[in-house]
């Protein structure tokens, strides 16, 4: 049996809370389960000690068992000190996006464009006295 360690939700709409549980991954999100190991409520604050209750020696257990913790849980197990850290890397995460990008290269376009008509501008009205000179 693949097992994970994830969370299931509960709680009523837009009121979320999470039990964190031991699961047969092969089972709905909030369906059966083999055994609770804690809560997690997201709407209290971040350093709040009632935001992530678990059951270490349960959850150390599982782990143990081959059992596979979610992305989230993990980090919950990291911040607790019972996983080590791991590095993780979104390099696309810093990118704007296909829109953003095009209206970058828009507005640069439009400076150089201004940019090109300021520098003929400028060398215009000097080209035009020195004609006149040479045709005198």
């Amino acid at each position: 049996m693949a097992m994970k360690i994830r969370l299931a939700r509960g709680g009523s709409k837009k009121r979320p809370f999470y039990r964190v549980v031991a699961a047969d991954s092969r089972m709905p999100r909030d369906g059966r389960y083999v055994e609770k190991l804690g809560t997690y409520n997201p709407l209290l604050p971040k350093d709040s000690e009632e935001r992530v209750k678990l059951d270490m020696e349960r959850v150390q257990y599982w782990l143990d068992q081959g059992a596979q913790p979610s992305d989230r849980v993990a980090r919950f197990l990291e911040a607790s000190g019972t996983l080590a850290k791991t590095e993780r890397s979104n390099p696309e995460k810093a990118k704007p996006g296909k829109k953003a990008q095009d209206r970058v290269e828009e507005k640069a376009q439009k400076v150089a464009d201004a940019a090109e008509a300021a520098k003929a501008a400028a060398e215009a009205p000097a080209e035009a006295p020195a004609e006149e000179a040479a045709a005198e």
